[in-house]
């Protein structure tokens, strides 16, 4: 508890000297219904590091994208979202349910930062590899990747070690985990054996399946569905700095050519606004509230968030790619760095619905029209540039997007939120608050 928090009859905790300090506690489990759980500093700091490996890839993806090396592009974008966020994935989920904040678990932490950092200055030689039709450039990744999980293991050993009453699952998983990255060294040693592909499937499948096994083992681990949802929700907002990031070069490259015009306003507003629209489409979803009742969503909400980041992530990529096209140093034209972040914001729009939708357990026909709305401001971008109107003026269109989804739920779509929670809990037999 923080020292200046208030238990349930308002009265202040008095810190003391073992609340104070940092020393070794027991790894025996964390409340699943704890109440005010929230993000610990030391999260917040490890989610930071990942920053690094958001802007690389969007970097990469961009700088291929507008050399018109579209494979390259997107071949490597959807490698390097995958192993970021796979990596994070699985060390937020060990927190939510193991976190001690003490000196042990902050030093294994560290390692998984500076993993995270390794795994991002590898992201480059990877898209170069993917470029040039080889596998020489990915060591640097793997070897980052290999570096967070095996700092894992050690966390799940330790909770393994002191928590017998969840034993088999943890054991299970730093076995399962290690045995991954074993298998990744080996495919890194022995890349051009004619074998590799097979084996690939193989450590893939061990390293995706093992959390689902896991979930059957005496009800799994007690990761907190609040803190969970807070995780990831943070890690959205990190991923829209991306958008952010693209706006500042793009805007950055108009005034550079032209100085200050109507055009750099337009960007600044444009990017400014699917930033925005973005996170509150994003926001709408209400991902706790029915993890908490509902906790075997939990792997399928998680494994499918890779699309929603990845898509996120992509909308930056689309700007940058925007930036350069307005240096004139781009094989592309502005129409394909229009398209490419069009996609981007469909496909995050889509898939927050189908979020939605599996969460909730029902589809609401209202979505629809979102969508259709949404679709259209999207085409009218297209159409826009495609008749020679500036990217400015095509990104406000795009901008408005997604919020047709925003306006859409403030006006009728909270109140068919409300009813379909309501109907959830019915259900799950458990009170609506």
């Amino acid at each position: 508890m923080e020292p200046d928090q208030a238990d349930d009859v308002g009265v202040h905790v008095v810190p003391t000297p073992a609340i104070l300090s940092h020393g070794l506690r027991p790894m025996r489990g964390r409340d699943p219904l704890e109440r005010n759980r929230v993000a610990t500093p030391l999260e917040l700091l490890f989610d930071l590091t990942f920053v690094a490996g958001f802007s690389m890839a969007a970097d990469q993806a961009s700088h291929y994208a507008a050399e018109a090396h579209w494979g390259t592009a997107l071949g490597g974008l959807g490698i390097a979202m995958f192993a970021l966020y796979w990596a994070w994935l699985n060390c937020t989920w060990f927190a939510s349910a193991y976190d001690t904040d003490d000196w042990l678990c902050r030093l294994l932490t560290m390692a998984e930062m500076v993993g995270a950092l390794v795994l991002a200055l590898g992201l480059a030689p990877m898209f170069r590899s993917i470029d040039e039709a080889t596998t020489a450039g990915n060591d640097l990744m793997v070897i980052g990747y290999v570096a967070i999980r095996v700092a894992l293991v050690a966390q799940w050993l330790r909770a393994a070690r002191q928590d017998p009453l969840r034993r088999r699952a943890t054991v299970t998983m730093a076995i399962s985990v290690f045995l991954a990255q074993v298998g990744w060294i080996t495919l890194l040693a022995l890349r051009d054996a004619p074998w590799s592909p097979f084996a690939l499937v193989l450590v893939l499948a061990a390293d995706l399946g093992a959390p689902i096994a896991v979930d059957r083992l005496r009800g799994g681990i007690p990761w907190h569905a609040h803190h969970v949802a807070e995780r990831f929700g943070l890690l959205a907002i990190i991923a829209l700095g991306e958008a952010v990031s693209g706006t500042i070069a793009a805007v950055s490259a108009v005034v550079e050519r032209n100085g200050w015009s109507a055009e750099a306003a337009l960007i600044v507003v444009a990017g400014t606004a699917l930033t925005l629209g973005s996170w509150w489409v994003y926001f709408i979803v209400p991902s706790a509230f029915v993890l908490e009742r509902r906790r075997q969503l939990g792997k399928f909400w998680s494994y499918f968030h890779v699309l929603v980041f990845t898509s996120i992530v992509a909308m930056g990529a689309a700007l940058h790619l925007a930036a350069y096209v307005t240096e004139g140093g781009a094989a592309i034209g502005p129409v394909s760095a229009l398209v490419a972040t069009v996609v981007s914001v469909f496909v995050f729009v889509v898939a927050v619905f189908v979020l939605y939708s599996v969460l909730v357990r029902e589809i609401d026909r209202f979505h629809y029209a979102l969508v259709a709305g949404t679709l259209a401001f999207l085409i009218l971008a297209v159409a826009l540039v495609a008749l020679g109107a500036s990217l400015g003026v095509a990104l406000l269109a795009v901008a408005a997007a997604p919020f047709v989804v925003v306006i859409g739920y403030e006006t009728l779509g909270h109140q068919h939120e409300a009813s379909a929670l309501e109907r959830l809990a019915i259900t799950t037999g458990t009170p609506a608050t």
